[in-house]
């Protein structure tokens, strides 16, 4: 069995505590439409450890801009991740996130009937994407992440309604996960305007709640980095067409 020195492990868990990040703009099919545009952005990044509150949906203190980002149903979208809220700021060692923060990154939607809505409690929420562990390279979504340039790319599934959307984009950190509370969720709600070909059908996806979708005994929420054998990132499935 391997063994970790000690002094190296309180070195990575101490890095790990400032390991933090934001999501804070989005491109849509490799077009960049700025820094903190359409997207809610976190005054901070503190991370939320709370799962049962309500700042676990988009984050605490957020309120909605009057930008909406227009998204075809079937596109790539990228949620480009910092380590401040205001983006990149010149080379930095822990920008997008410092490269000892292990865990996944996921994103859902949720359909609203305005994208600039404050209100964000009661939303039902479906997840389209997810980066957990990758037990052949044994890379994990955060340091996919890191190697990115904090770039996460993944594809708004065509056969949703059109209408207006929140996307929410989190990295959960999970270098203090050993106990609850300990994992740390970094979360932002971007406003989406989402266009479906009328030739399509839609299809109603599966729905949870955030709060409420996240558990303190979820193994994907309570867990240890080393010696991972699997991990499975907490919620639900992935939504498919």
């Amino acid at each position: 069995m391997r063994s970790i020195a000690i002094p190296s492990l309180i070195s990575t868990l101490a890095a790990g505590v400032a390991a933090r990040t934001v999501f804070s703009a989005v491109s849509v099919g490799g077009a960049y439409q700025g820094q903190g545009v359409g997207v809610r952005v976190p005054s901070t990044n503190t991370p939320v450890t709370d799962i049962t509150s309500s700042s676990i949906a988009c984050n605490a203190g957020v309120s909605p801009t009057s930008d909406v980002i227009h998204v075809a149903a079937g596109s790539q979208v990228t949620a480009h991740f910092h380590r401040l809220p205001t983006g990149y700021n010149g080379p930095d060692p822990s920008d997008p996130l410092d490269p000892t923060n292990k865990g996944p990154a996921i994103a859902y939607l949720a359909a609203v009937d305005s994208a600039t809505q404050s209100d964000v409690s009661g939303l039902k929420w479906f997840k389209i994407w997810q980066d957990g562990y990758d037990t052949t390279t044994h890379a994990w979504g955060s340091d996919h992440l890191f190697n990115n340039g904090g770039n996460a790319t993944f594809t708004i599934p065509s056969c949703i309604a059109s209408g207006d959307y929140l996307l929410r984009v989190e990295s959960i950190a999970l270098q203090s996960a050993t106990r609850y509370p300990g994992a740390q969720f970094y979360m932002s709600c971007a406003q989406l305007s989402v266009t479906q070909d009328s030739t399509k059908q839609a299809k109603q996806p599966n729905t949870v709640s955030l709060p409420g979708a996240y558990k303190s005994t979820d193994p994907g929420i309570v867990t240890s980095i080393f010696g991972v054998t699997s991990y499975t990132p907490p919620g639900p499935p992935v939504f498919t067409c």
